[in-house]
């Protein structure tokens, strides 16, 4: 029984003791189609499964608990129709335990994407998402979940995905089975259509499938496939069937294929499985498919000579740009210089407060002025302020200077490349006054594309910018690889084939035509028209193509095809046949969007009216709809539903200012440091946050997802009260107050700790104060005073309390948080001296509300970040790096930390990057400013 147990080891909950099998799958296309499937198990915060959890024996990852919940079923089905990708993702598990289990299932999918449909079906019942109105889904969703209850939600995952995430509580002995589908059209992207699915199983899967089904009536060039993880023996799994116009690629390695060696619980699959291929491209008008009543074009003639292009290069080196930023744009520069064609001609202006030209007008690109330019932007170097506005209006004017000279060859496309990092502050800084501005200067005479650098760009100020100049805009993210996004996507844009495209189609013939003009075709890329025929004469559908080329026009035509798909494909019945309506409602949607904040408020109510009114129709959730799934009711009652949003781009940008990009990371508490790095040893388990904090007193921030961990120390004097969570929709707060060592160390250095702890929980009606004497409790009107020398187990409604003798007291509050208080006693035997003090661990949080905050509870819904730069530190057996986190860039070491939550007599060693100076730049804010005023201080 518990309050009979007299040895000393923590109230760990089944989560961090049962051995969870859990299942990544990704899938990565050039257009940003990338998909993650993550199935995972916690308890469900009942009495019954804590029981459970009690009574067995405490062994980190033991095995026989894995067996608990058992995913058996992971698969993943992509098929590929005429460019238009339909994927589906399903996960089988089964819950053998004897109580009820809470599983999550999550999947990253592309930013561009639109989810279409999700199902769960447990024990015969399915349970279907419903698209509604944005608005309307909200006001639902509010009214059926009290205040601080959790949802399935969608985040930003990383620099191109989202993730889709819900958890379901099961029943005993019962099976689920989760279904995501999504939907995209595939972008060409330098020649070449792309499919990776990445995949992390970390177990060995009993049904494990991958299987994509292209399907192209215009005839497949070439299909390659492969993978990071192939070794000699998996290599012949991968099957690859390729006809004239079809593909079928698939892995499926057994159970004991999958595993590292005979036994072993690993596995090998840990990586990236590729699928490449293009279509032929005889025709020069391209393909025209006709199918069901609508009609889709793909443009995209092969062996066109290149246009001449004349390129002005406006980069900021204002302050913000200093250190990593300016290095990574020079090296960049540099190879974009270096690419330059014989015929192009460039110009650089460089703008701070002040504009700075490298010469007063373009030059051309020959090898002398290209390695004189490179040796002009060796030079760059950063100063002063932001003056944005009269950078872009001085490139405008030389190459309309240069035009109007007759300097430039006649057919050559005019554009500007703005490289920027922050907000204008100098000069003309209001936004749209600088839109006008530029609009008013190019005035449809040139293209304007915009780099946004870092996270304090105004990225949806340059997305509009760019697109009311015939350009597009485009994130480039801190990080390592910053210089190749840069070149990347140069080269996307580097070679304009045509200029001014024009797609004409009979005007009594068609209905709802999707964008028919575009400004360039880049080389490798392709122009996709469709629309609904309004006749029935498909065999007389005539299509023409005009735009200029580098020496003369171009004009093509002929007629349509109409595809019968029985004929191409009669060995299978068609699988996806109104994929040409669902094509031309994703294109049509997009489009609408992507001009919904152009043009007189009018035409900007119009367009997100009809996209609206699309993505209803086609059960697309989209930046204006959400999908609402009703879950299964549990013992305690109804749950509330689930819902599911689509992110816009400023969305993801504040996500990522405030840390919570990835949405699922976990944090946990340290004590030691300077030891060698070695890889970390991450509990397996919830996939959401936890933050806690131990010792003197340190912070660790644990990410199970990523095996990875940061830490940070906090130094205040003795008697600080420090706020260390508080959600204010559930009113649940913890303050700790700091105490000092017992004793002064000779050289004046004052230890401090954690000695104190006011925890509450305002709509339970809980109050606990924690110390290193006694624990006071008061709940439901009562108080109850408990010595740490007590072994106490208190069920009670709304709380379970569980007090280990002089080891840990272990608090759930239902449907809210689970957490662990651990008390120490730390000896000195030469200084004959001793100190308690107290550690605080959060062991579940997910039922927490996004707006929880403080020292901790800032990182409940995880921290996105980025290391790069690893190098020797001052000390051999450390090791420094750079971290990229929060718009910031800091500088960081790799220490040891101990966590006491599963070992609490010597805790164990756990790898972390240290952040310096009270964790400044990591946390929000400063330190000083989660200081409170009293122990149970709840307004702030």
């Amino acid at each position: 029984m518990l309050k009979e147990r007299l040895f000393c080891f923590p109230g760990m909950p089944a989560v961090w003791r049962v051995l969870l099998l859990w299942v990544c799958v990704c899938i990565w296309l050039p257009a940003q189609v990338h998909g993650a499937l993550v199935v995972s198990r916690r308890d469900a915060l009942t009495q019954e499964s804590k029981d459970a959890s009690d009574s067995r024996s405490i062994k980190k990852r033991s095995t026989n608990s894995a067996n608990m919940v058992e995913v058996y079923s992971v698969t993943v089905d992509c098929t590929v129709t005429s460019r238009f990708a339909h994927t589906v993702m399903t996960s089988k598990a089964l819950n053998k335990a004897n109580t009820s289990q809470e599983i999550f299932f999550e999947v990253e999918l592309p930013k561009t994407a639109f989810i279409s449909n999700f199902s769960m079906r447990i024990d015969g019942q399915v349970y279907v998402g419903e698209v509604k109105e944005k608005e309307k889904a909200k006001k639902e969703y509010e009214k059926a979940v009290s205040s601080g209850q959790t949802a399935g939600l969608v985040k930003a995952s990383g620099r191109k995905m989202e993730k889709f995430s819900v958890s379901v509580n099961i029943a005993a002995k019962s099976n689920v089975t989760f279904v995501l589908t999504y939907e995209e059209l595939l972008q060409r992207k330098l020649g070449q259509y792309e499919i990776l699915t990445r995949v992390k199983p970390k177990q060995p899967v009993q049904e494990f499938q991958i299987v994509a089904d292209i399907y192209e009536p215009q005839g497949i060039a070439f299909v390659d496939a492969t993978a990071t993880f192939l070794t000699n023996e998996l290599l012949s799994l991968v099957e690859k069937t390729v006809t004239d116009t079809k593909a079928h690629i698939s892995f499926s390695p057994t159970l004991e294929q999958q595993r590292k060696c005979p036994g072993c619980e690993g596995t090998i699959i840990d990586g990236d499985f590729i699928i490449k291929y293009d279509v032929k491209r005889e025709e020069s008008l391209g393909d025209i498919q006709i199918v069901n009543g609508y009609f889709v074009h793909f443009f995209a003639p092969s062996d066109l000579p290149r246009v001449p292009k004349n390129v002005v290069f406006v980069i900021d080196r204002s302050g913000s740009m200093a250190g990593r930023k300016i290095a990574q744009t020079r090296d960049a520069l540099k190879a974009i210089l270096r690419d330059l064609h014989q015929e192009d001609h460039f110009a650089l202006i460089l703008f701070d407060s002040d504009i700075v030209t490298w010469r007063d007008s373009l030059t051309k690109a020959t090898k002398e002025n290209v390695a004189q330019a490179i040796a002009y932007v060796t030079k760059l170097r950063d100063k002063g302020a932001t003056n944005m506005n009269d950078a872009l209006l001085r490139a405008v004017r030389m190459l309309v200077r240069e035009r109007d000279d007759g300097n430039l060859p006649q057919r050559s496309a005019d554009m500007i490349i703005l490289l920027t990092d922050g907000m204008p502050n100098h000069g003309v800084s209001d936004l749209k006054r600088i839109q006008d501005n530029v609009r008013s200067a190019i005035d449809g005479k040139m293209s304007l594309f915009c780099l946004g650098f870092g996270n304090d760009v105004a990225y949806s100020f340059l997305d509009v910018l760019s697109r009311e100049n015939k350009g597009l805009a485009r994130r480039i993210f801190e990080g390592s690889d910053a210089t190749l996004q840069l070149q990347g996507f140069y080269e996307e844009v580097s070679s304009p084939l045509l200029l001014e495209v024009d797609l004409r189609y009979p005007d009594n013939a068609v209905d709802f035509l999707t964008k028919n003009h575009y400004n360039q075709l880049f080389n490798g890329s392709e122009i996709v028209v469709s629309g609904q025929l309004t006749n029935n004469d498909p065999d007389n559908f005539l299509v023409e193509v005009f735009a200029k080329g580098p020496e003369e026009d171009f004009l093509v035509q002929g007629k349509a095809r109409v595809v019968n798909l029985d004929l191409i494909y009669p060995e299978k019945e068609y699988i996806f046949g109104n994929f040409s309506e669902r094509l031309w409602a994703y294109l049509t949607i997009q489009q609408l969007l992507e001009n919904s904040d152009i043009g007189s408020q009018q035409e900007k109510d119009s367009r997100t009216a009809k996209a609206l009114d699309m993505s209803l129709r086609y059960s697309f959730v989209t930046p204006l709809t959400s999908m609402l799934v009703k879950k299964p009711e549990t013992e305690d009652g109804p749950s509330g539903p689930l819902i599911a949003d689509k992110l816009t781009e400023d969305q993801r940008q504040k996500a990522e200012r405030h840390g919570g990009a990835s949405g699922s990371h976990a944090a946990r508490p340290h004590t030691q440091s300077n030891s060698p790095i070695r890889k970390a040893q991450m509990r397996r388990g919830s996939s959401r946050s936890s933050s806690n904090v131990d010792g003197d007193p340190h912070f660790m921030i644990e990410l199970p997802e990523r095996d990875d961990a940061l830490c940070f120390n906090i130094n205040d004097k003795p008697g600080t009260i420090l706020n260390l969570v508080r959600d204010p929709k559930s009113g649940f707060v913890v303050n700790g107050q700091i105490i000092g060592k017992k004793k002064v160390v000779p050289d004046g250095k004052i230890n401090t700790y954690f000695g104190r702890f006011g925890i509450i929980h305002g709509k339970l009606g809980v109050r606990l104060e924690v110390n290193t004497q006694d624990i006071s409790v008061f709940y439901d009107g009562k108080q109850l005073n408990l010595l740490w020398s007590d072994a106490v187990s208190i069920k009670e409604t709304n709380m379970d309390l569980s007090l280990t003798k002089n080891c840990s007291l272990t608090v759930t509050l239902r449907h809210s948080i689970q957490f662990e208080v651990i008390r120490h006693t730390k000896v000195w035997k030469r200084r004959r001296d001793h100190q308690d003090y107290l550690g605080f661990y959060t062991l579940d949080s997910h039922h927490l509300s996004a707006s929880v905050h403080g020292l901790l509870g800032q990182f409940y819904h995880g921290v996105e970040f980025e290391v790069t730069d690893l190098r020797p530190g001052p000390h051999l057996e450390n090791v420094d790096a750079t971290m990229y986190v929060k718009g910031q860039t800091l500088n960081v070491t790799r220490h040891w930390q101990k966590d006491f939550s599963s070992r609490v007599k010597d805790g164990e060693s756990i790898p972390c990057w240290f952040i310096n100076n009270d964790g400044a730049g990591l946390i929000d804010g400063r330190a000083s400013d989660y200081t409170v005023s009293g122990l149970f201080k709840t307004v702030f």
